[in-house]
């Protein structure tokens, strides 16, 4: 199997190479158009700031590579919000792949107090749905580091709660997308990626 993880001016990249490699699979890391366009799958993690990261992707012209993808496309949180159609972390306009939108965490909203943003650690995920949440039990906890998050609309397949409930999982199509990190989040990490795989 023929994987891409996207390269560009983002995190994150080398730890999801090597989760794939924990299961067998080597991936290649790559900007280059052809051999993205060529894979069975393609993986868009990241960590970092919405607007930079945007502006760097249209220069590359990889906003419009990866919209136009046809293949099983996974997006990892930084992914997942770039995917959506607008971010409020620097007034960003993103992908449009998905229809919700990405806002920040209000630090004033009450949880035992203030609420610590960015969110960071284990928490649960429910509402499960479709192919990559395939025998992963509700309330199952994963990892999550963000400031940001994306609304719950038509196209989540996950909820997460921070108080309030946004998108843990988007899906569109060939598009799917984690605001949490799989390969960051042990044995439920690694069966969501084999889930991705076997899509």
């Amino acid at each position: 199997m023929n994987i891409a993880i996207i390269k560009y001016n983002a995190g994150n990249i080398m730890s999801v190479d090597y989760a794939l490699q924990r299961l067998g699979i080597q991936a290649t890391v790559t900007d280059d158009a052809n051999l993205i366009r060529s894979a069975d799958k393609v993986i868009f993690p990241g960590v970092g700031e919405a607007s930079t990261t945007m502006k760097y992707l249209k220069e590359k012209k990889l906003d419009l590579l990866i919209a136009g993808l046809k293949q099983p496309v996974l997006g990892i949180c930084l992914g997942l919000q770039l995917m959506c159609a607008h971010s409020g972390e620097g007034d960003t306009t993103c992908m449009n792949i998905f229809k919700e939108t990405v806002k920040r965490f209000d630090p004033n909203v009450s949880l035992n107090g203030k609420l610590k943003v960015p969110h960071m650690g284990w928490n649960t995920i429910h509402g499960l749905k479709g192919s990559l949440f395939q025998g992963i039990p509700e309330d199952r906890f994963v990892y999550f580091v963000h400031s940001y998050y994306a609304t719950i609309g038509s196209n989540t397949i996950a909820i997460c709660n921070y108080p309030d409930e946004f998108s843990a999982g988007l899906h569109y199509n060939n598009f799917y997308a984690t605001q949490f990190h799989p390969e960051k989040s042990g044995t439920t990490g690694a069966q969501i990626l084999k889930n991705f795989l076997e899509i």
